[in-house]
């Protein structure tokens, strides 16, 4: 009886208890810390340390938890993508700056942008498989969909690397322009874009015959991508010149260009499509934009140069 008491007791508060607010967790790279956002009042919840250069985040494959990547202390940080809070910690995991799952969850990539090496690990237990050695600061990455090829950009010798990842070996790499970062594959599959901070462009890539074929003129530091959830369209931020553009993957064409203060760089949207969330790294804070005016609606102050920023109900990454 007393334990049918218990159980009742516990679901009656559980009942009774206020739902948890979702929380946006923004990585403030520049402290090693991460900021917690109530995503109903726009309010910083509360700061705390999670290691040295914290870059880059993404989700399990299962959606379970959320990677923080440690560049200089060498580690992954799990959490709860809800809340925030630490679940786990990976340590010796050698400088990952950028990561990613393979989309058939075989593979894990992270990119040592001080090492200049990339290194591809057993996607279910993060057994280290292969280490490559590359030409200088390798920085952003993206698979292609059928999880055979691995594309990176190499910001210290403006290139594009390929990595063959059926026989574990650099397939090509070549000249994309000065200073490129963010790499993206198009919806359909078809082309690489990628963001050429020194040309101010998005230079699209035949990845197959691994030729640029166009070059679409951005905004200046063009940098960082996110799929706007549609299936066709692309943000692509351009940090020096504090914009954002949208990217039409079927015309290849730029659709709009709006302002984002601060330098804008990783990005996150609303399962809903009303909001995009964007770290604005020289200003502290996060700026919250309307996706129906494109104009400013909420900045929140954050801790020193964030940069990745993540919340559970995001729109499709499509």
């Amino acid at each position: 009886m007393r334990l049918r008491l218990t159980c009742l007791t516990l679901i009656l508060y559980a009942l009774s208890a206020p739902a948890r607010a979702e929380v946006a967790i923004v990585l403030n790279s520049g402290d090693g810390t991460v900021t917690r956002i109530d995503r109903n009042t726009y309010k910083p919840i509360d700061t705390f340390h999670v290691g040295r250069e914290p870059h880059h985040l993404m989700s399990l494959p299962d959606n379970s938890a959320l990677i923080v990547a440690n560049a200089t202390s060498n580690d992954l940080v799990f959490l709860n993508p809800t809340t925030g809070d630490i679940i786990n910690r990976v340590a010796h995991v050698s400088d990952p700056y950028q990561i990613a799952f393979s989309p058939d969850k075989t593979w894990f990539a992270a990119n040592s942008l001080r090492l200049d090496r990339v290194d591809i690990y057993e996607a279910q237990n993060f057994k280290l498989l292969k280490r490559f050695e590359l030409p200088s600061m390798p920085s952003h990455l993206a698979f292609n969909q059928d999880s055979t090829e691995l594309f990176v950009t190499l910001q210290g010798s403006d290139q594009l690397a390929a990595i063959d990842l059926k026989a574990l070996k650099v397939k090509w790499i070549i000249p994309i322009g000065k200073t490129p970062a963010g790499v993206i594959m198009t919806p359909d599959g078809h082309h690489l874009l990628v963001g050429v901070m020194g040309l101010d462009e998005v230079a699209v890539v035949d990845w197959r015959t691994a030729t640029i074929i166009k070059h679409i003129h951005a905004g200046s530091g063009t940098h960082n991508f996110m799929p706007m959830g549609d299936g066709r369209r692309i943000f692509v931020t351009n940090r020096a010149e504090d914009t954002i553009s949208i990217v039409d993957t079927q015309t290849l064409t730029i659709e709009k260009t709006f302002a984002v203060p601060g330098g804008p760089d990783c990005m996150e949207i609303s399962a809903d499509h009303k909001e995009l969330w964007v770290t604005s790294r020289w200003l502290k804070q996060v700026t919250v934009m309307s996706l129906e005016t494109f104009k400013v609606l909420r900045t929140i102050p954050v801790g020193r140069s964030p940069h990745g920023i993540f919340f559970a109900s995001h729109a499709p990454r499509l």
